[in-house]
Order: structure tokens, then C-alpha cells, then sequence
């Protein structure tokens, strides 16, 4: 699921396009901050439906083989038990799936060869061999081939990360959430009922979460010019054509964090962005951001403009 560090990359990413962009209605950005969230949520939506498409394919592989000219006892024989896993099985009779499948339109007809890539893929692995031999058909083993498939196949063909690239443009950015929710769903499903098994949340608490990313854009956009005074005021010595635009902005969002939200300890706003900004900006960025938020903490503090509620909370 999406954490706030993640959460903070969003605005981030929203922000620079604000930033680049001749239209300034802040609206028109909030909407593309949702929907960039809601993007990672649709990913994974899909992840789930190409497994359950690629079970589904065992069946289609059969009849193929079956009309075979010549077909051999295997062919007219073949073990289609993956068709009925038991894991894929609770899947397409989860109700929130489904209808999130359908909300989405989630479909991999516009490119079959994708379903035929995989099975393929997992068809000649002894993996797959070991999992039509095997007799245990409990949840948890059966959930194992479809890990499998997602972990070994899905995660590293070429052609299918080219698909998820040009159907999602933060696919490399979201690929590690994406992980961390099929991982939560595998674990979720433990219940032959499947009224009993939860698909992964986008976030522990999407209604604080969508509050947060708004209020952290809409004020990193409306305090601007003040948190850059902020900023100039201790790179002094610095030409501001100098300062990366991804460091302006980091610091801006993180002097919007210590001003605007009493609940999140100093600490936690200074050390989120300091890591952000090995990710996404360049290589001496972090050190000196956290030197010009050092300087403009201890301002802010002096001025009394800090104000957390909660033990600890100003450390």
C-alpha cells in the first residue's frame, strides 16, 4: 500500500508539473493528484486480472490442443487444474474485484498475446510441473503458483513491464507498491468464503491520506513565495539559478509539512525529505537540504511558528 513517504512523491511529481506548466488553476492539479493515487490502485486491479486471464488460458490451451490435426493423448488429456486454482478461484468471486474490474474496464483483449506470453512462460517451468503433480489443493498451496507467476514471470518479462509503461507513466515509481499489494492480497486470502477475503488497501486510512496530499499541494502552491523567501534567505551565497527546482520544491513542501500539520513530528518532516531527495534529485542534494532546513527549523522555532500537538512532536 501507499505510505506517506510515497504520498509525498505524488505531490512532489504534482508540483513540478504546477511548477512547468502555463496553466496555473490549482484544481485542475488537485484532480491529477487523486488520480495519479488512484493509478497505483487501477495497477493493481490489472495485476490481479492477468493472473486470473492467464488461469483462465489453460482452458483456451486445452481446446487448442485438443484440435490439434494430430493430437496426442496429453493433448486430449491435458491437466487444466491451474483453470480452477483455488486462490484465482476466491478471486473471481470476490465482489470488490469484480467490481473494480469492472469500474476500471480492465481487459487484456487489447492485447491477447500478453495472457499467451505468460502462460507460455510458466508452461515449461518445473514450477508449474511440480503444481500439476502436487495433491494438496489448499489455499495456501495454491496460492504459491500464483506468486510464482507474478514474482518470476509478470514482474520481469520485458514485453509485459513495456505494457504496464505505457499503460501507467509512474509504472517504475509505483512498481514497489504494486509488490507490496498483491503480497497483502496473497496474505489476505486465507477463507474458502470469499466474503471472507479483503483485496489490499491503497492506504491505512485513505480519508487522513486524501486530506493530507490536498492540503500538502494546495499550500506548498499558495505559500510559495513565502517558503521560497524562506529558502533564499539562507542560500544567500547561492545563485538561485543554481538550486535543482526538485530541491526548491522538496524544501517548500517540507517547510509547508512544519508549518501546516500539527500532528507530524519535526523530525519525521526533515528525515522524509532528505531521502526523497536521493531518489529524485541529485547526488549532493540531500546534505544540502537538510542544511538550509536546519537553518530555517531553528528560525521557525525562534519565531515560536512551530507548533505540534503530542509528546515529542517538536524534537
Amino acid at each position: 500500500m501507499l505510505n506517506r513517504r510515497h504520498l509525498r512523491v505524488k505531490v512532489l511529481q504534482t508540483l513540478y508539473a504546477y511548477q512547468l506548466s502555463e496553466d496555473k488553476q490549482v484544481s485542475i492539479f488537485e484532480k491529477a493528484l487523486l488520480k495519479s493515487v488512484d493509478q497505483v490502485y487501477e495497477m493493481y486491479i490489472w495485476a490481479l486480472n492477468l493472473l486470473d486471464e492467464v488461469s483462465d488460458y489453460v482452458r483456451i490451451d486445452a481446446e487448442e490442443r485438443a484440435n490439434k490435426f494430430l493430437p496426442s493423448a496429453d493433448d486430449l488429456s491435458p491437466n487444466t487444474r491451474l483453470h480452477n486454482n483455488t486462490f484465482i478461484e476466491l478471486l473471481r468471486h470476490n465482489e470488490k474485484y469484480k467490481a473494480d474490474v469492472k469500474r476500471y474496464k480492465v481487459a487484456w483483449s487489447f492485447d491477447p498475446e500478453i495472457v499467451r506470453l505468460v502462460f507460455l512462460q510458466l508452461k515449461d517451468t518445473e514450477a508449474y510441473a511440480a503444481y500439476l503433480n502436487q495433491d494438496d489443493r489448499s489455499i495456501g498451496a495454491e496460492k504459491e503458483i500464483a506468486k510464482y507467476v507474478f514474482k518470476k514471470i509478470i514482474l520481469k518479462a520485458p514485453a509485459i513491464e513495456q505494457v504496464f509503461e505505457e499503460k501507467f507513466i509512474n509504472w517504475q515509481v509505483d512498481k514497489e507498491v504494486l509488490q507490496a499489494m498483491v503480497a497483502k492480497t496473497f496474505k489476505n486470502f486465507t477463507s474458502e468464503d470469499p466474503g471472507q477475503n479483503h483485496l489490499a488497501e491503497l492506504t491505512p486510512n485513505w480519508q487522513e491520506d486524501r486530506q493530507f496530499i490536498i492540503d500538502l499541494l494546495t499550500h506548498s502552491i499558495r505559500f510559495a513565495d513565502e517558503y521560497q523567501q524562506l529558502v533564499a534567505t539562507k542560500t544567500k551565497n547561492w545563485e538561485a539559478d543554481r538550486i535543482a527546482l526538485l530541491d526548491n520544491l522538496l524544501m517548500r513542501m517540507a517547510i509547508c509539512e512544519l508549518l501546516n500539520f500539527p500532528t507530524i513530528p519535526v523530525k519525521v518532516t526533515i528525515n522524509e525529505y532528505i531521502e526523497i531527495s536521493k531518489v529524485f534529485s541529485t547526488a549532493k542534494s540531500n546534505t544540502f537540504i537538510n542544511g538550509v532546513l536546519d537553518k530555517i527549523l531553528n528560525e521557525l522555532q525562534t519565531e515560536g511558528r512551530i507548533r505540534k500537538h503530542g509528546r515529542g512532536l517538536v524534537q
